[in-house]
Protein backbone atom coordinates (compact mmCIF):
# COMPACT_ATOMS: atom_id res chain seq x y z
CA UNK A 1 0.00 0.00 0.00
CA UNK A 2 1.33 3.16 -1.14
CA UNK A 3 1.69 6.03 1.82
CA UNK A 4 -0.28 8.37 -0.18
CA UNK A 5 -3.38 8.83 -1.89
CA UNK A 6 -3.83 9.76 -5.26
CA UNK A 7 -4.55 13.41 -5.52
CA UNK A 8 -4.98 15.50 -8.61
CA UNK A 9 -2.92 18.94 -9.24
CA UNK A 10 -3.54 21.68 -10.78
CA UNK A 11 -1.80 20.18 -13.96
CA UNK A 12 -3.60 17.03 -13.70
CA UNK A 13 -0.53 14.90 -12.15
CA UNK A 14 -1.01 12.63 -9.18
CA UNK A 15 0.54 14.51 -5.87
CA UNK A 16 1.95 12.61 -2.64
CA UNK A 17 0.07 14.25 0.70
CA UNK A 18 3.21 13.42 2.74
CA UNK A 19 6.99 12.78 2.78
CA UNK A 20 8.68 10.39 5.30
CA UNK A 21 11.85 11.65 6.73
CA UNK A 22 14.41 9.41 7.26
CA UNK A 23 17.48 10.27 9.35
CA UNK A 24 19.93 12.65 7.81
CA UNK A 25 22.62 10.90 5.91
CA UNK A 26 24.94 13.47 7.70
CA UNK A 27 24.04 12.72 11.08
CA UNK A 28 24.31 9.21 10.61
CA UNK A 29 28.05 9.73 9.20
CA UNK A 30 28.42 12.11 12.72
CA UNK A 31 27.29 9.08 15.01
CA UNK A 32 29.61 6.66 12.92
CA UNK A 33 32.84 8.93 13.60
CA UNK A 34 32.00 9.82 17.14
CA UNK A 35 31.51 6.12 18.32
CA UNK A 36 34.76 5.42 16.00
CA UNK A 37 36.84 7.68 18.28
CA UNK A 38 35.43 6.65 21.75
CA UNK A 39 32.85 9.33 22.57
CA UNK A 40 31.49 8.69 25.61
CA UNK A 41 27.36 8.54 24.55
CA UNK A 42 28.18 6.54 21.50
CA UNK A 43 28.41 2.98 21.49
CA UNK A 44 29.04 -0.12 18.96
CA UNK A 45 26.28 -2.38 19.50
CA UNK A 46 25.59 -6.07 17.55
CA UNK A 47 21.97 -7.21 16.75
CA UNK A 48 21.58 -10.03 18.89
CA UNK A 49 17.58 -10.81 18.33
CA UNK A 50 15.64 -10.43 15.43
CA UNK A 51 13.44 -7.13 15.13
CA UNK A 52 15.26 -5.92 17.52
CA UNK A 53 17.81 -2.69 15.98
CA UNK A 54 16.00 -0.56 13.89
CA UNK A 55 18.53 1.29 11.96
CA UNK A 56 17.21 4.70 11.74
CA UNK A 57 19.21 5.94 8.26
CA UNK A 58 17.57 2.81 6.13
CA UNK A 59 14.94 2.17 7.95
CA UNK A 60 15.39 -1.24 7.75
CA UNK A 61 15.51 -3.61 10.36
CA UNK A 62 19.28 -4.79 11.46
CA UNK A 63 20.34 -8.33 10.67
CA UNK A 64 21.40 -10.78 13.11
CA UNK A 65 25.22 -10.29 13.92
CA UNK A 66 25.09 -6.40 12.29
CA UNK A 67 26.59 -3.82 13.93
CA UNK A 68 25.25 -0.77 14.97
CA UNK A 69 25.82 2.59 16.51
CA UNK A 70 23.62 3.17 19.45
CA UNK A 71 23.38 7.40 20.14
CA UNK A 72 21.49 9.94 21.53
CA UNK A 73 19.35 11.95 19.17
CA UNK A 74 17.23 15.06 19.92
CA UNK A 75 13.76 14.93 17.62
CA UNK A 76 12.73 17.92 19.28
CA UNK A 77 15.61 20.06 20.56
CA UNK A 78 15.64 20.86 23.80
CA UNK A 79 14.30 24.50 25.22
CA UNK A 80 10.55 22.82 24.69
CA UNK A 81 8.18 21.18 26.90
CA UNK A 82 8.04 18.42 24.17
CA UNK A 83 11.79 18.17 24.09
CA UNK A 84 13.35 14.82 23.20
CA UNK A 85 16.59 13.17 23.61
CA UNK A 86 16.42 9.69 23.64
CA UNK A 87 18.68 6.11 22.20
CA UNK A 88 18.17 5.23 18.56
CA UNK A 89 20.30 3.24 16.38
CA UNK A 90 22.20 3.25 12.49
CA UNK A 91 24.31 0.91 10.87
CA UNK A 92 28.02 0.78 12.13
CA UNK A 93 28.74 1.03 8.12
CA UNK A 94 27.48 3.19 5.51
CA UNK A 95 23.88 2.31 4.33
CA UNK A 96 21.79 3.22 1.93
CA UNK A 97 19.36 5.82 3.08
CA UNK A 98 15.99 5.30 3.01
CA UNK A 99 14.27 6.20 -0.87
CA UNK A 100 10.63 5.10 -1.23
CA UNK A 101 9.72 8.55 1.07
CA UNK A 102 6.29 8.71 -0.35
CA UNK A 103 5.92 4.85 1.22
CA UNK A 104 5.42 4.03 4.96
CA UNK A 105 8.12 1.46 5.86
CA UNK A 106 7.62 -1.82 5.34
CA UNK A 107 9.57 -2.56 8.83
CA UNK A 108 7.07 -0.22 10.96
CA UNK A 109 4.23 -1.04 9.84
CA UNK A 110 3.56 -2.47 13.38
CA UNK A 111 4.46 -1.95 17.18
CA UNK A 112 4.94 1.72 16.34
CA UNK A 113 2.89 5.05 17.44
CA UNK A 114 2.44 7.75 15.71
CA UNK A 115 2.41 11.14 16.97
CA UNK A 116 1.15 15.12 16.13
CA UNK A 117 3.02 18.09 16.85
CA UNK A 118 2.21 21.61 15.99
CA UNK A 119 4.15 24.50 14.50
CA UNK A 120 5.74 25.40 18.61
CA UNK A 121 6.81 21.43 19.10
CA UNK A 122 3.47 20.72 21.40
CA UNK A 123 2.65 17.29 20.75
CA UNK A 124 -0.93 17.25 20.25
CA UNK A 125 -2.02 13.74 19.51
CA UNK A 126 -0.94 10.17 19.42
CA UNK A 127 -1.99 6.79 18.89
CA UNK A 128 -0.52 3.40 18.09
CA UNK A 129 -0.97 1.97 15.00
CA UNK A 130 -0.59 -2.13 14.71
CA UNK A 131 -0.42 -3.75 11.18
CA UNK A 132 -2.33 -3.02 8.02
CA UNK A 133 -2.95 0.78 7.61
CA UNK A 134 -0.86 3.29 9.41
CA UNK A 135 -1.44 5.24 5.97
CA UNK A 136 -5.07 6.26 7.19
CA UNK A 137 -3.79 6.99 10.53
CA UNK A 138 -1.25 9.05 8.89
CA UNK A 139 -3.58 10.96 6.56
CA UNK A 140 -6.28 11.67 9.01
CA UNK A 141 -3.88 12.94 11.50
CA UNK A 142 -2.22 15.75 8.93
CA UNK A 143 -5.89 16.53 7.94
CA UNK A 144 -6.03 18.13 11.13
CA UNK A 145 -4.89 21.78 10.14
CA UNK A 146 -2.89 22.18 14.15
CA UNK A 147 -0.65 19.45 13.16
CA UNK A 148 2.78 20.83 11.57
CA UNK A 149 4.69 17.07 11.32
CA UNK A 150 4.10 13.46 13.14
CA UNK A 151 6.63 11.09 14.60
CA UNK A 152 6.67 7.73 14.27
CA UNK A 153 8.33 6.08 17.64
CA UNK A 154 8.49 2.43 19.37
CA UNK A 155 4.72 1.77 20.57
CA UNK A 156 7.45 -0.30 23.80
CA UNK A 157 10.60 1.70 24.23
CA UNK A 158 8.87 5.53 22.68
CA UNK A 159 12.14 5.80 20.89
CA UNK A 160 12.06 7.90 17.89
CA UNK A 161 11.94 5.80 14.72
CA UNK A 162 11.03 8.80 11.92
CA UNK A 163 9.63 11.32 11.09
CA UNK A 164 6.66 12.64 8.55
CA UNK A 165 6.04 15.71 6.77
CA UNK A 166 3.16 17.30 4.65
CA UNK A 167 3.99 17.65 1.24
Amino acid sequence: MRGWQPRASAAGMKEAIYTILPLPTEVAAQARAAARVGAADHAFVTTDVPESYPCRHCLRWAQLGEELVLFPFASIATGRPYSDIGPIFVHAESCERYRALHEFPRDFREGRSIRGYDAAETMIAGEVVNGSAPEALVERLLADPQIAFLQVRSASRGCYTFGIERV
